[in-house]
């Protein structure tokens, strides 16, 4: 008996055999996965099912840092400016109003860019801030400090609002800041858009016969120790709703937790920085 050929034989059978298994095993997992997808709609299929909209998304694959920050104590040197009035709103010097002497004239506060550039002139640190809103019925423009071109959301230690009166001048600016930024060395893939929408539409925060207006990434709040702070990547999704009204939501990008942050406040009451 010739066994060297025989041996060849049985491995040959082995490996055919292998193979098939093989096929067979393939075959039935994607039998079961097209049950699955079958048996349950994606988020884009519900989306679409409640006549919910979106436009293009940001880059799935994006990456995160926490980072962590101190309060800013500012000093009357930071203010050479000989047109601005400022005080201090509290004893560690965080928190400045600056009135000034005679008002700057706004290039046209229809356009949005005017703040922009009034801001990057006339303020330290100016271009470290990006607009947020405008309200013209209440004449004020309200700033997010930034970091990578992503905002720090309702942060009152991040914050930069601009008054002006009914002739369209700048008549005062409030403004906080973060200083000494820091982003931890580990980058983290942060959770992709679709899985924010599906973690809000699960939690029934994505109304039908609406559309999703805005998808960006940046940070939020997730400790305040007085001087120190530790900022999270978060999603920022803003929804328009049929009748026309903006909703806001804010979702942990590591870990996909809603971060609930209501009007002009997170996690505490805002300070009231109203014109007085």
């Amino acid at each position: 008996m010739d066994w060297n050929r025989t041996k060849s034989i049985f491995i040959f059978v082995f490996l055919i055999l292998n193979i098939f298994l093989y096929w067979l095993y393939l075959n039935r997992y994607n039998e079961a996965q097209s049950v699955e997808i079958l048996g349950e709609k994606t988020i884009e299929a519900r989306l679409k099912d409640d006549n919910i909209t979106y436009g293009p998304l940001p880059n799935s694959n994006e990456s995160a840092t926490y980072i962590t920050g101190k309060v800013h104590n500012f000093k009357k040197d930071d203010f050479p400016e000989d047109n601005q009035q400022v005080s201090f709103t509290d004893e560690t010097h965080a928190h400045i109003r600056a009135n000034f002497i005679n008002p700057v004239k706004l290039r046209n506060i229809n356009e949005n860019a005017s703040f922009t550039d009034f801001v990057h002139t006339n303020v330290k640190e100016g271009d470290s801030y990006a607009l947020w809103k405008v309200d013209r019925e209440d004449r004020v423009a309200v700033f997010f400090q930034k970091k990578n071109n992503r905002m720090f959301y309702y942060n009152d230690s991040a914050v930069l609002k601009v008054y002006w009166n009914i002739d369209n001048e700048v008549i005062m600016y409030e403004q906080t800041m973060i200083d000494n930024i820091e982003e931890m060395e580990q980058q983290e893939t942060v959770i992709p858009p679709l899985q924010i929408f599906q973690t809000l539409y699960n939690k029934g925060l994505l109304k039908s016969e609406s559309s999703i207006k805005q998808v960006k990434l940046g940070y939020s709040t997730f400790s305040n120790l007085t001087q120190t702070q530790v900022l999270i990547p978060t999603w920022e999704v803003q929804v328009e709703l049929s009748d026309g009204e903006i909703e806001e939501h804010f979702v942990d990008a590591i870990d996909g937790k809603i971060i609930e942050i209501q009007g002009d406040k997170q996690k505490g009451e805002e300070e009231d920085w109203g014109v007085e």
